[in-house]
């Protein structure tokens, strides 16, 4: 087992700057547990979803002893890019420039961590597919409310499947997706709305400018998954999920559910958790201490 390390006795926050390849810059939020710890759960946000909404499930991981850095999309919150019509990317920005230069920042940071990756809907997506060509880097990977999007795997799959069609024309129309104005997303750049619907309509994961076999190296991820679903998310049914980690064939996989009646609310869907994060936060850390070698 890697030797503890010794951190500051506070659950508040710090920041850690980041400059991605093409100088773009975002920062990262690090929340550390107030005693020793080893265990490092690198976060992804959902699509347009800053890194701050996650504080809450930062600091519940790190009330039981898990450090948590949260990463910012491009385009979002600390971000110094902003989706136009003159600035523009994909995943293969995300996951060639800033997914690296992020984990490099981490590493460097706290080298003795032994590092998961996690993320919630894109962000448990993305993270796989970093993971997957990174698999030495992470100790495995974490999904909270994040399948595959995939048309066919809905119950109203021909809306989601139109969907698919109108998102990428309309984000080439106006220069981005006005996600804010619609009610879906952020402000999202145009050529990451058209990989990602690349994704939801083929079922096949593949980044524009990117050479990388996604589904082929996501059939050797060796690495342990953890898949968690929320009980009345109709973004994640049971079928998204079981698409995603369908394609994981060497990963040893758990599914676990969480109810309405856990989170202590009326329903358990697919953004609602992040206002009481902490039985979500518990399952996390059990399940990454049941994978942890004992000293």
């Amino acid at each position: 087992m890697t030797t503890p390390l010794a951190i500051a006795p506070s659950l508040a926050p710090s920041i850690l700057a980041v400059t991605a390849a093409d100088d773009a810059r975002f920062e990262l939020l690090c929340v550390q547990p107030a005693g020793a710890w080893h265990q490092l759960l690198f976060w992804l946000p959902a699509m347009g979803m800053p890194a701050r909404h996650y504080l809450p499930l930062a600091q519940a991981l790190a009330a039981q002893g898990v450090a948590v850095v949260l990463h910012e999309w491009r385009g979002v919150g600390s971000s110094s890019r902003r989706a136009s019509r003159r600035c523009d990317w994909g995943y293969r920005a995300l996951l060639q420039d800033d997914l690296p230069a992020a984990l490099a920042a981490v590493r460097t940071r706290w080298p003795q961590a032994r590092r998961w990756v996690g993320g919630h809907s894109l962000g448990g997506q993305l993270g796989l597919l970093h993971a997957s060509g990174h698999p030495h880097d992470y100790a495995g990977a974490l999904l909270v409310a994040s399948g595959a999007p995939y048309w066919r795997c809905f119950r109203w799959r021909w809306v989601v499947g139109a969907a698919y069609l109108v998102a990428p024309w309309l984000a080439a129309a106006c220069g981005y997706l006005p996600g804010r104005r619609i009610g879906f997303g952020g402000n999202e750049a145009r050529a990451l709305i058209a990989d990602w619907a690349r994704t939801g309509r083929s079922g096949r994961y593949a980044a524009a400018g990117c050479g990388d076999d996604f589904e082929q190296q996501l059939a050797a991820l060796p690495l342990p998954v953890l898949g968690v679903r929320l009980q009345h998310d109709w973004l994640v049914p049971p079928a998204s999920l079981d698409r995603l980690l369908g394609k994981l064939p060497l990963a040893p996989v758990a599914r676990q559910v969480i109810t309405a009646a856990e989170l202590g609310a009326d329903r358990a869907d697919h953004f609602g958790w992040m206002k009481a994060p902490a039985p979500i936060a518990t399952r996390l850390a059990a399940w990454i201490d049941a994978q942890s070698p004992v000293a």
